[in-house]
């Protein structure tokens, strides 16, 4: 299968995810008992759960609402340039400050390219092993604030 063709199933499997996400679960028809409506009541009051598991070293599967969808490196890699797009324009920022109990996979020595921008920002893009190539834009006072801090001893 060609590359454009598993991006395309994997953005008609992600458009299901979402779309199972927002709609209720399925209910049993209610039994003829008085229990029944009420417990058909509550699990239609509850949300679909996102699950994430990894049957393999080489995928992820998510699941939500009953929809699963199995994601290879690649559609790891989509998924992940998509949220953070999407997460990035977003009205609620990430927090200012690193969050207690943070996790996360540090790269040592990550591979980095840089571009001087017109206006004199210099663009710095690392490859991180997680999240794929990360771009930032520093203005040339904030440069220099970053060599201070990576050279003070």
């Amino acid at each position: 299968m060609k590359l454009e063709d598993q991006l395309g199933a994997l953005e008609l499997s992600l458009d299901e995810l979402l779309q199972a996400a927002n709609t209720p679960f399925d209910t049993e028809p209610a039994a003829e008992t008085g229990a029944a409506p009420q417990q058909a009541e509550a699990a239609a009051d509850e949300k679909p759960m996102l699950n994430v598991s990894r049957p393999d070293r080489d995928a992820i599967e998510m699941s939500i609402g009953g929809q699963s969808v199995l994601l290879n490196p690649e559609g790891v890699s989509r998924l992940i340039e998509e949220l953070s797009n999407a997460r990035a324009s977003m009205t609620v920022e990430q927090p200012g400050g690193l969050p207690p109990g943070w996790r996360f996979a540090a790269t040592r020595n990550p591979t980095m390219a840089t571009q001087k921008q017109s206006n004199g920002d210099r663009l710095l893009v690392l490859r991180h092993t997680g999240h794929g190539w990360v771009p930032f834009t520093f203005s040339p006072d904030t440069v220099i604030e970053m060599y201070a801090m990576l050279t003070k001893r």
